[in-house]
C-alpha cells in the first residue's frame, strides 16, 4: 500500500496475555514511539506502561465507544499522528472492536502495521493435544439460547479442531451443552495461560466436566474441542431412504424427516434431498 506521507500509521500491537515477560522488543519500541495508545482496557494498559516506564497518552477504545472514539482516532491518523492499538491482553482485533478500526483505516488508505504478540487461541491450541493442522476459532461461546443452538448446528459436523473463549462461571454449563449436542469428544481447558496458576486439563468432555464441577473455577479460559470424526460404518442409500420413510410415518414432515435423517447419518441434507427428489 502506498501511504501518503501526511497520513499517520495505525500499529496493531500484541501485548502479554498474563506474563509481562512475553512482551516483544518491537512492541516496546513501538509503544515508546507512537503519539497515542488506544486501549480496550486503559487500566490494564497503564499497568503495562508503568512496568516498562513508558509515558504516552492513553485513550479508551472498546465496544461501547468504538464509533465515536474511532472517529477521533481516524482524525488523528489523517493529520499524521501515529497510533498504537492494544487489547487488554493478546492481539488486538481478535474478539474485540479493533477489527472495526482496521476496516475504517483500510477504507481511508491509512497504513496499518502489525507487531505480533501472544495469543491465547494459538497458545491453548498447541498445548491441547488436539489436531493443530487446521482449526476453527469460534470466539466467545454464545450466551443466548438461540445463538447456542445455531452454533451447535453449524459446527456439529466440523472436522477441524474448534477453539472458544469462555468465562469461568459458565464453563461447566458450556461443557454440558457441547457434550449434549456433539457427544463426548476429547477436549482441553486451557486456563490462566502464561500465569502462575496455568493449567491444561485434557480428557473427554465428561472427564473434564467432572473435574471442574468439583472445583471453584477461576481465571481466563480457552476451550479446545476435537473436531467431528464420522463413524467408520458405511450406510447404503436404501437404508437412509428407509429411515426417512419411518420418520414420515411417525408424523414428521418430509422436510423434517430429511433433516433428521441427514444429521443422524452424517451426510449433507442437500444431497439427501436431491436424491429423494429424483
Amino acid at each position: 500500500m502506498e501511504n501518503n506521507q501526511d497520513i499517520g500509521t495505525l500499529y496493531l500491537v500484541g501485548t502479554p496475555i498474563g506474563n509481562l515477560g512475553d512482551i516483544t522488543l518491537r512492541a516496546l519500541e513501538t509503544l515508546k514511539s507512537v503519539d497515542l495508545i488506544a486501549a480496550e482496557d486503559t487500566r490494564q494498559t497503564k499497568k503495562l506502561l508503568v512496568h516498562f516506564s513508558i509515558k504516552k497518552p492513553v485513550t479508551s477504545y472498546y465496544e461501547h465507544n468504538k464509533r465515536t472514539k474511532g472517529e477521533v482516532i481516524i482524525e488523528k491518523l489523517l493529520i499524521g499522528k501515529k497510533v498504537a492499538l492494544v487489547s487488554d491482553a493478546g492481539m488486538p482485533g481478535i474478539s474485540d472492536p479493533g477489527s472495526d478500526l482496521v476496516r475504517e483505516c483500510i477504507e481511508k488508505n491509512i497504513e496499518i502495521s502489525v507487531i505480533p504478540g501472544p495469543s491465547a487461541v494459538v497458545a491453548g491450541l498447541v498445548a491441547s493435544g488436539q489436531d493443530t493442522s487446521a482449526f476453527v476459532y469460534g470466539g466467545f461461546f454464545p450466551r443466548q439460547t438461540k445463538d447456542k443452538k445455531k452454533l451447535m448446528e453449524q459446527l456439529a459436523k466440523e472436522p477441524r479442531t474448534i477453539v472458544f473463549y469462555e468465562s469461568p462461571h459458565r464453563l461447566c454449563q458450556t461443557l454440558e451443552e457441547i457434550k449434549k449436542n456433539w457427544g463426548d469428544r476429547n477436549c482441553c481447558v486451557a486456563r490462566e495461560i502464561t500465569k502462575i496458576y496455568e493449567e491444561f486439563k485434557r480428557g473427554t468432555l465428561s472427564e473434564v466436566l467432572q473435574y471442574y464441577q468439583e472445583r471453584n473455577v477461576k481465571g481466563e479460559i480457552t476451550l479446545i474441542i476435537g473436531g467431528y470424526k464420522p463413524e467408520t460404518t458405511i450406510f447404503s442409500w436404501e437404508e437412509i431412504e428407509a429411515r426417512v420413510g419411518v420418520l414420515i410415518g411417525r408424523g414428521l414432515s418430509k422436510k423434517e424427516a430429511i433433516k433428521e435423517s441427514a444429521a443422524e447419518y452424517g451426510i449433507p441434507r442437500r444431497d439427501l434431498y436431491n436424491r429423494l427428489m429424483k
